[in-house]
This record gives structure tokens, C-alpha cells and sequence, in this order.
């Protein structure tokens, strides 16, 4: 397993937004340690956390700002979201609110992160099926109503977490080859090294101071907005 001090070819700006509750500091913590943090409290304005993963062949570093969820701390957090490359958008299947609140999040990072962000919408806790307050269905149709990429994961398992971060990588880079991300812009969210990309370095530029999902939680790539 890659860790956060090996070599990279690309850097990207993560961020994991949603609201409190929902579980996005235990996905955090399973993405990198790959083990459940039981004992989890609410975040206080923004934890950091870094991985370098291979995506497609390349080998890329997320930088993945876990912010917090609760209203008293938005001001602070919202500084984070300035150049940001991709985001998870977390909801918890368990909670009707998180999953209302989701246009409003959805909002904040299309206004305040890089133009052309690629976001995954993340319905966790799947492993409280019996507990579920929003359906497979339902969920999936206001991603594909909002062009988002689309996974059901749970923190406590592990199910669909690496894939979750992958495919929002993977999103970046395509972006990237496409030239709709240009990484030489102040802004983009991507960083490259030398003979990444133009032979070139570039900083980030933006610190802070879809389709829809089938039956197995998995995301459908082929959405055309």
C-alpha cells in the first residue's frame, strides 16, 4: 500500500463535505488506515489527511480536507473549498435531514471550489440497511439529476471507500486529458511534478488560511451534463 511520503506524479486537492454526523472523518480514517475509527467525534472546522494511489496507471497524492459539518463552522470551512479538484458529497442512508441538505452542500462547492470540480456523492452507513431513511432509488435520481458520480460505501466495513476516492481521481485525471482542467491554472485543485504533465511544476493555488448508482452501491460514469 502507497503511503502519503511516496513519489507522485499529480497532486489533488480533495474535499470530503456533508453534513455533521454522516460519517466523513470514519471514511477518511478507513481510506487511509483501512480500519474503522469507532470512537469518532464531530470534527472541529477541518482535519487533513493524505494518500498516494495509483490512478490509471499514474501515480497521484490526494490531499483530502475533511470538513465540518455543522452550521457554527461553515465560514471556516468554506475558506477550504477555494481550489479544490474533487469532493466527496456525503450523506448518511440513515438520516433524512443529510440527504436534504445535500443541494445546499452541492451548491456551496460548485460557487466556492474550482470551476470544473468533480464530485462523487457518497450515501454511507449502507450497513444500517435496516435502519435506511432514503432509498437506492431516490438517491440515485438526484444524482443523476445533478450530474454527480454516485456510491452507497460504509465507514464501518469498508465497502465501495477505496473505490469512492478512486473514481473521483479517476474523474481529475480525465478532466485533465480532456484539457476541461488545465493544471497550469492558479486554481485547479492539481499540482504536477516534472514530467507529469509539461515537464513543469505548479502549486495547487487554493489552500484555505453522473450519473447514478445501481443496485450494488456502485457508480454509473456515463453521465453527459
Amino acid at each position: 500500500m502507497a503511503s502519503s511520503t511516496d513519489p507522485y506524479e499529480y497532486l489533488f486537492k480533495f474535499l470530503i463535505i456533508g453534513s455533521a454526523g454522516t460519517g466523513k472523518s470514519c471514511l477518511l480514517h478507513q481510506f487511509l488506515e483501512r480500519k474503522f475509527k469507532a470512537d469518532s467525534s464531530h470534527t472541529i472546522g477541518v482535519e487533513f489527511g493524505s494518500k498516494v494511489i495509483d490512478v490509471n496507471g499514474r501515480t497521484v497524492k490526494l490531499q483530502i480536507w475533511d470538513t465540518a459539518g455543522q452550521e457554527r463552522f461553515k465560514s471556516v470551512t468554506r475558506s477550504y473549498y477555494r481550489g479544490a479538484a474533487g469532493a466527496l458529497l456525503v450523506y448518511d442512508v440513515t438520516s433524512r435531514d443529510s440527504y436534504n441538505a445535500l443541494s445546499n452542500w452541492l451548491s456551496d462547492a460548485r460557487s466556492l471550489a474550482s470551476p470544473n470540480i468533480a464530485i462523487v456523492m457518497i450515501g454511507n452507513k449502507r450497513d444500517l440497511d435496516a435502519d435506511r431513511e432514503v432509498t437506492l432509488m431516490e438517491a440515485s435520481q438526484f444524482a443523476q439529476q445533478n450530474c454527480l458520480l454516485f456510491l452507497e460505501t460504509s465507514a464501518k466495513t469498508g465497502e465501495n471507500v477505496e473505490d469512492a476516492f478512486g473514481h473521483c481521481a479517476r474523474a481529475i485525471l480525465s478532466k485533465i486529458e480532456s484539457g476541461e482542467v488545465d493544471p497550469e491554472r492558479l486554481g485547479s485543485g492539481v499540482q504536477f511534478t516534472a514530467g507529469s504533465f509539461s515537464g513543469r511544476s505548479r502549486s495547487l493555488g487554493g489552500s484555505g488560511g453522473g450519473g447514478a448508482g445501481d443496485h450494488s452501491g456502485g457508480p454509473l460514469d456515463n453521465c453527459q451534463c
